[in-house]
């Protein structure tokens, strides 16, 4: 599937992530392609990467309307609390586009209240999309149409895993995927310094690290086995692995991603109000 015209209002680290993800494997051309962000530099780095791609500056009312004229699908990649300045510059100009929010704890309610139709999708991807190993969930206002809904779900199945989820579970989602990826890239420098400690040089650590952390979350993917059961399966009796494992258990690694992952969806809903 090839998606037809697309502007994105912002092209920070999501969009690129998400929408360079979607050009690099070929679901968007860059030709269809728009980008409305504030800064110069932003649409330098959209048109050298991307060259095709069409760039308007956020502070022209004119290249704004031009741009969102030509395009069937509007992207909110901007910050949760400029949204409502950015919806209300935008007047009457999405009336009739498919309108894709991955505002951060933004609600579907005031995304259709601010954009004036109820042809909206909230989306929240992360920022592996950029490499197609994103993992992203979506909830849909009342007149996402079934087009739409194919539309979104080849935009972010192109870069990933991604599934439909209710509104009241796009909290939850946010704590476990869309900040996801900073737990597991501490998790990575972390042991590869704990490398290092051992006596690795830096790069070999780092190396050993990254490969573990996608050979393990593979394993986890493609076996379908629980995580517990392959843990339990490297945990030889008084063995190395059991010994390291008890010494996270004893700095109750657990508790603290749960409560990360809480903390972030209670972010995300403190976001919303």
């Amino acid at each position: 599937m090839k998606l037809p015209q697309l502007t994105v209002i912002g092209g920070g680290q999501m969009a690129r992530a998400l929408v360079g993800g979607m050009i690099d494997q070929s679901i968007l051309d860059a030709n269809n392609l728009t980008v409305v962000a504030t800064s110069q530099a932003t649409g330098q780095w959209w048109q050298e990467s991307y060259p095709g791609c069409r760039f308007f500056t956020a502070d022209s009312p004119d290249s704004r309307s031009t741009a969102i004229a030509q395009s069937e699908i509007v992207m909110l990649a901007v910050k949760p609390h400029i949204l409502p300045t950015v919806l209300s510059g935008l007047g009457t100009g999405l009336a009739g586009k498919l309108v894709i929010s991955v505002a951060a704890g933004v609600p579907l309610a005031k995304l259709t209240a601010g954009v004036g139709h109820e042809r909206v999708v909230r989306v929240m991807p992360n920022t592996p999309s950029l490499v197609g190993e994103g993992a992203a969930a979506y909830c849909t206002a009342a007149d996402a149409s079934e087009s739409d809904v194919e539309s979104i779900e080849a935009m972010l199945g192109s870069v990933g895993y991604v599934t439909e989820v209710t509104e009241s579970q796009l909290d939850a989602v946010t704590g476990v995927s869309g900040s996801g990826p900073a737990y597991v890239f501490l998790m990575i420098e972390a042991l590869a310094d704990g490398g290092v400690a051992a006596g690795l040089p830096r790069k070999i650590a780092l190396e050993l690290a990254t490969q573990t952390v996608r050979g393990a979350a593979t394993m986890v993917r493609d076996t379908g086995e629980h995580p517990g059961a392959l843990k339990d399966k490297v945990c030889s009796p008084g063995g190395t692995t059991i010994a390291a494992v008890r010494v996270l258990e004893q700095n109750a690694i657990r508790a603290a991603l749960i409560d990360a992952v809480a903390a972030s969806a209670g972010r995300s809903r403190e976001l919303a109000q």
